[in-house]
């Protein structure tokens, strides 16, 4: 089981980036993480949380040799939709590895660990949204409410030095936008623009009538940072005037603790039903050359806190 009070600087899983963990209604936990070759989509399966720290990685696709998905496999997601399984992840062209656009991979059985995947293409829009997944876009997330999905990602916009936000659409089917994207958010402050002005990677979590969504924010390296926004789950999702966002980052680097660029994180909860929030971060401060290109990207855990207002806290 998880401890509630895990070591400074504790490893979960080394060298895995953008980890994903999602609890099924049996209690299986599945996780799925970008790996350092940006080549392959893995997955491991286990009955707790501690089990999967030393899983069978199980290689359940490899990117295509030419052509779209063939370069720079990133950020596999698992979500359970209408009884099937599927998986949303971002990639780029062979020709072209940074025409990064969302996929999905739909389960052709029932275990998602040794069943057949199957090519879903490309997600798409709506039939009337001209701006949706035209240029960079990564991260897909997919969350319930009231009956309806809704797909939270990141896409990048303008010209020159390109600015990543966060849209918000409902969807039509595990596979397509029933609505014309909304912006849910951009680099406001000093502290998503650090090297890059970035939102990306959002996480959602549900927990006292309310709807958290954290966020990654700043380049890569020790400037990464994560933010949240929140909203009422009676609220309409896609009205951004009903979203809060907090002015001041939830986790940073703490170089006392030797942990620096924490971000993309995703939620569950242990065996004991708290939350836990996984993310990746680095525990050295210097890169050599591109942060991208730098493998000592590590997931790792910690449980959440709540505060007598019902906001998370988020503690190294």
């Amino acid at each position: 089981m998880l401890k509630k009070q895990q070591k400074t600087n504790e490893i979960w899983i080394p060298h895995r980036a953008d980890p994903y963990v999602y609890r099924h209604g049996d209690g299986m936990y599945y996780f799925m993480a970008t790996v350092p070759e940006y080549d392959r989509i893995i997955i491991r399966g286990g009955r707790s949380l501690e089990a999967l720290k030393d899983a069978e990685e199980i290689v359940i696709w490899t990117r295509h040799e030419k052509g779209n998905m063939g370069a720079h496999i990133w950020a596999p997601e698992l979500h359970y939709l209408d009884g099937k399984w599927y998986i949303y992840f971002a990639a780029g062209d062979a020709e072209d590895r940074w025409k990064i656009r969302p996929y999905v991979l739909r389960c052709k059985g029932g275990d998602p660990l040794h069943d057949p995947w199957e090519e879903m293409g490309m997600m798409q829009c709506a039939d009337e949204d001209e701006f949706s997944f035209r240029a960079f876009s990564l991260d897909g997330t997919v969350f319930e409410n009231k009956g309806q999905y809704y797909y939270v990602w990141a896409e990048k916009v303008g010209v020159g030095k390109m600015i990543s936000n966060l849209y918000i659409a409902r969807m039509e089917s595990p596979v397509k936008l029933a609505t014309v994207q909304v912006l849910l958010c951009t680099p406001d402050y000093e502290w998503e623009r650090r090297g890059f002005w970035v939102n990306e990677g959002p996480a959602v979590m549900k927990q006292g009538g309310r709807i958290f969504v954290t966020y990654s924010a700043s380049d890569t390296g020790p400037n990464y940072c994560m933010g949240m926004l929140s909203i009422d789950e009676k609220a309409d999702m896609l009205d951004p005037r009903m979203w809060s966002k907090r002015r001041v980052p939830v986790l940073v680097t703490d170089e006392e603790k030797g942990i620096y660029g924490p971000g993309h994180n995703s939620f569950t909860v242990d065996e004991d039903g708290d939350w836990v929030v996984v993310f990746h971060a680095r525990t050295g401060k210097d890169i050599q050359g591109d942060p991208l290109d730098d493998p000592n990207r590590h997931a790792m855990l910690r449980n959440i806190v709540w505060g007598t207002d019902g906001e998370p806290g988020f503690i190294l």
